[in-house]
C-alpha cells in the first residue's frame, strides 16, 4: 500500500488512529500488547496513532485491529467519524 493519502481522507485516517489509540488506552492495552493482538508491529500501531499524521494501512490490519480492541469494525469507524462540519470542512 502506497504510504501517500488522498488529501480529502487524510482527515479519515488521522480521527481513525485517534479512535484506536483512545480505545486501546481504554482497554489497557500498551501499543505492544495491541501490536501483539494485531499480529502487527509496535512501530506500525504507532505510526497509525500518531497524532496529525496521516499513515494509510489496509483493510486486514484495521480488521485486525478490531478483533484485537474487541469492537465491531463498523463502531471502530464510527467512533472515528466527525461531521465535516464539526472539522471545518464546507461539503457542496
Amino acid at each position: 500500500m502506497s504510504g501517500v493519502v488522498d488529501f480529502k481522507n487524510r482527515d479519515r485516517f488521522i480521527q481513525l488512529g485517534i479512535a484506536i489509540s483512545t480505545i486501546r488506552k481504554m482497554r489497557g492495552f500498551s501499543q505492544e500488547k495491541l501490536a501483539e493482538l494485531a499480529h502487527v508491529s509496535r512501530s506500525h500501531i504507532s505510526a497509525i496513532e500518531a497524532p496529525g499524521i496521516a499513515h494509510p494501512f489496509s483493510l486486514e490490519v484495521f480488521f485486525n485491529i478490531a478483533d484485537a480492541l474487541d469492537i465491531d469494525p463498523a463502531d471502530l469507524i464510527n467512533a472515528s467519524v466527525f461531521p465535516d462540519k464539526v472539522l471545518g470542512n464546507k461539503k457542496d
